[in-house]
Order: structure tokens, then sequence, then C-alpha cells
């Protein structure tokens, strides 16, 4: 490796997650050299005798450095519209009403203003990925996908964004415009087939259409699959009996799977294993499921995580998402995986490296992207965040950040703190 001035950039005191100081060369993309902090082997190109190089430094002293986190399920188009459309019964009922009432106000220009703004706070977090599902049902078509596919063409180069065309119910002579819409939604340019099984009269049946549907584009799915805490939802297990008796060839994700957290350990763990036989990945989204799910519990409420242990214990891949930001199905959401991956830890009992790698590298296999690591040769999607270690990252959840995609800085945060006068010295 040689290190060049235009697409060059050296990391100097680096920590990484696990207390090592180190120098990285980045170039081209992709994490060159890695050597001991301070040592000049990392400013050097490979070749024996190789000059200094005389690339762009970047000091992280009092930062730790970090695979940059992936957002595996967002709702760019809703996004921000909490203020606006408010969920009156705050349940899960209340917020499709709210949505729904919304939509004749979600043009172009709002769906565009609202996406973007979230987008850059995802990014100024460390996000460098996100896979957003967009509603393509009747009330509003196409028109949101089509916003978001003019979006991912303007991020290129900057973010990987990927569109799930969310629709509505698709099962029998009534999914009729709905599967038109679909198919629509695609050729509009999303990525991915997306639908909500669960809540449709004949779960069976609308599992085989969006698998049709999937099939004939040739693109995955990734549905809200059991986003209840009933324990009779068992859509998540025939979702995995139809892709495993099918045999279709493309990624399966499915999300929410709630149900899953009430049911008998046994079922648990045989759903987990035809899961695992599918080859599904299973996105949990902590903050919307605990908005949402056990509210009419009045005491002793279910969390409303997916069974994450059991699942990983069966061979799962299981990814952290945000879900909703602001918007009716849930009021809150800093727009950053680092509190997804808090709330991972303190709700769904993780420990501090699995909820990590959750919203990062299990995030990114769920998307089906390349991995990404602080180690040589992996992709340069990075982010440098002010703490002493990945537990003091997450928990302090400090705005000073570094972004890094594709071996260059695309966002800074920096953070100035003034104590009064009398405060002790």
């Amino acid at each position: 490796m040689t290190c060049d001035h235009a697409n060059g950039l050296i990391l100097t005191n680096v920590s990484r997650d696990d207390g090592t100081s180190v120098d990285i060369a980045l170039e081209h993309g992709r994490i060159g050299r890695i050597s001991a902090s301070g040592s000049a082997e990392a400013t050097r190109g490979a070749a024996p005798g190789a000059s200094a190089c005389r690339c762009e430094r970047l000091d992280l002293s009092g930062y730790v450095l970090l695979p940059a986190p992936a957002e595996p399920h967002a709702h760019l188009d809703k996004a921000l519209l909490g203020a606006r459309a408010v969920n009156r019964t705050e349940d899960l009922d209340g917020a499709i009403e709210a949505i729904i009432a919304a939509y004749a106000s979600m043009d172009e220009a709002d769906t565009l203003a609202r996406a973007s703004e979230a987008v850059r706070q995802a990014v100024a977090h460390g996000t460098t990925a996100i896979r957003t599902h967009v509603d393509c049902r009747a009330g509003i078509g196409s028109r949101s996908v089509r916003v978001l596919a003019g979006l991912r063409e303007r991020l290129a180069g900057l973010v990987d964004l990927q569109i799930v065309a969310l629709a509505g119910p698709v099962a029998g002579a009534e999914g009729r415009e709905h599967r038109a819409l679909l198919a629509e939604s695609l050729e509009a340019g999303a990525d991915a087939v997306g639908g909500i099984p669960t809540l449709e009269e004949d779960s069976a049946a609308s599992v085989a259409e969006l698998i049709a549907v999937a099939s004939e584009y040739g693109v995955g799915m990734d549905l809200h699959v059991d986003e209840t805490l009933d324990a009779d939802a068992q859509v998540l297990r025939l979702l995995a009996d139809r892709i495993i008796g099918t045999g279709f060839a493309h990624p399966v994700a499915a999300s929410h799977c709630v149900s899953l957290s009430v049911q008998p350990v046994e079922r648990i763990r045989e759903t987990a294993a035809r899961v695992a036989e599918a080859g599904i990945g299973i996105v949990a989204l902590p903050q919307t499921n605990l908005y949402l799910q056990g509210r009419e519990a009045g005491h002793a409420a279910p969390r409303g995580i997916t069974a994450v242990r059991l699942l990983r214990e069966a061979g799962v891949t299981v990814a952290g998402g945000g879900d909703n930001w602001r918007d009716p199905f849930n009021p809150m959401g800093r727009i950053d995986a680092f509190e997804t991956a808090s709330l991972l830890v303190a709700a769904g009992h993780q420990r501090v490296a699995e909820a990590y790698r959750s919203v990062s590298v299990d995030a990114r296999t769920v998307m089906g992207l390349e991995p990404v690591a602080v180690e040589t040769g992996a992709r340069a999607e990075l982010v440098a965040i002010r703490g002493a270690s990945l537990s003091d990252a997450i928990g302090r959840g400090s705005e000073e950040r570094i972004v890094i995609s594709r071996g260059r800085v695309i966002a800074r945060t920096e953070v100035r703190t003034e104590l009064g006068r009398d405060w002790p010295r």
C-alpha cells in the first residue's frame, strides 16, 4: 500500500474497543496498515524505503473508533411527523389511523424535507447505511417511494440507502389494488418487498402473495411480522416454513417479531430453528415496541422485544434498529444507533458488545451489505465517538463524533461545555 494525498487519511492515537491504541492508514475507501500509536509504520507505504506519507492526519485522542452503525429498519417517509400526526390512543391502531390521516399532507416536498433531515441526523450520529420502509398503500401510492428513490440518488457515494415498499393488505380480491401499488413501487425504484401479513385476516395468503411479487421482480423481502403480544401469533413460523418450502432464493428479513417473546420456550426454540434454517434475518426494534406494546397490562407489562438471545442461540442473525423516529408510532428517538444499542443493553439484557454488534455488523449482514470492522482490508465505514471504551461510548452517548464513509470524513460534531464561574475548579 502506498498512501497518496488525494485519497488517503491517517488516523492517529486511535483507541479501539479492545483498549489498544493504534495509528491507522485509510486509502481508497479501505483500512490499510494498522500499527502501534506513535510509530511511523502507518504513515509509510508498504514498499521498502517508501517515503513518509503526506496524507491528511486526524488525531483521535479521547475518542474510541468503531465500525460505523447501520440502520436496518427506519421509516423515513414518516420521520419527524409526530407534532402534526398525533397518536391519540398511543397504541398501534392509533398510530396507523394517524398516519393514514396524514397522507394528504405528505406531498413530495414535505416528505423530502423530513427524510433529508432524518438522514442528516442519522449520519451525524455515525450511521452510514439506512434501510427505510416506505408506505405504498391506497391513499399515498408510490409517491413517497419515488421521493426516497430520488434522495437515494442524491446520497450516492455518501450513504447506502435501501428502500422497502411497505404494502397494504395484499391477500385475496380485496388486495388487488395494493398488489398493483406494490408492483408500481418496485418499478419506481424500491429495492425490496415489504408488508404486514400479521394484520391481514388471511396471513398465509398474504405471505404467499408477497413471496410471489418478490419472486416475479427478483428482489428480497423485509416484512413486519407478529408486532403483537398475542402468544398465538405465529406468522414468523409460517414465513420460515414458506421460505423453506418454496425455496425462495432472495434475502428475507422479519422485523419486530414481538409475539415470540411471550411464547413458551420450547415453541420459541422450534421457531428459531426454522428461522435459522430459512436464513431469515431478524430485526429487533426496542424503542418503538417498548412504547407501543403492553400498554393495556396496567402493571407488570412485558417489554415487547423479540427473543433475541434464543434466536441467537439458534444461529439467527439479529440486528437492532431504531424503527420510528418521532412520528405517531414513537414520539421519541434521537435517530442514533447508540441509543438503540443502549436500549438493547438496558431493556433487552444484551451484553454491551452484543448490542453494538446488532446495530453495526449484524445490521449490515441483514441488509446484505459488506461487513465492516476496524481491521486491515475492511471497508472504511467508521465512527469515532468521544469516550474511553465501547461501554463508555454507548452509556455516555456523546454528541462529539467523527463519521467516516468510504475512507473520508462526511460528518463531524464538536461540543463545547462552559460551567459558570462559581463552579469549583
